[in-house]
């Protein structure tokens, strides 16, 4: 509606290509145009422009880094790896150890027993007893202390 107005009012012909007022206020948008696009490179497109080259010299520089700081994140996860294993193998030694404490407390206390057996009837027997009955008292005790 505006360029009808336009032409209506100003009585130009926009099929007329000769009309030098037409073509003056044409080239004096396009010119001002120009001049927008021209401010708004100056103004944005290089100083993001030059931002940019600087942020990609510090990714240059940051690169061997970073690459670095991987290569000691994948070692460092390997020796994880590997201390957890041997953690195991700790663990499963602490077990087996434990175990066997306990397998020994069981076999000082079956130990005491026979020993306390023994002495209670080598002292029910008295001293003068034969060689006889001291020798099958003392088979009972080695074959008790075998059985353990």
């Amino acid at each position: 509606m505006q360029m009808v107005d336009y032409f209506y009012k100003s009585k130009k012909d926009p099929a007329d290509l000769n009309d030098e007022v037409l073509k003056k206020e044409l080239s004096n948008g396009i010119n001002r145009i120009l001049s927008f696009i021209r401010k708004q490179e100056g103004d944005m497109l290089v100083p993001m422009y030059s931002a940019m080259e600087e942020l990609m010299a510090i990714a240059k520089t940051q690169s061997p880094l970073l690459k670095n700081i991987g290569k000691g994140q994948s070692e460092a996860t390997i020796m994880g790896r590997e201390t957890i294993g041997y953690l195991k193998l700790v663990d499963g030694t602490l077990k087996k150890i434990l175990g066997n404490m306990r397998e020994r407390e069981t076999l000082k206390s079956r130990f005491r027993q026979v020993l306390d057996y023994y002495i209670t009837q080598r002292e029910a027997l008295g001293w003068p007893v034969s060689a006889a009955k001291k020798e099958e008292l003392a088979k009972h005790a080695r074959q008790s202390l075998d059985n353990l």
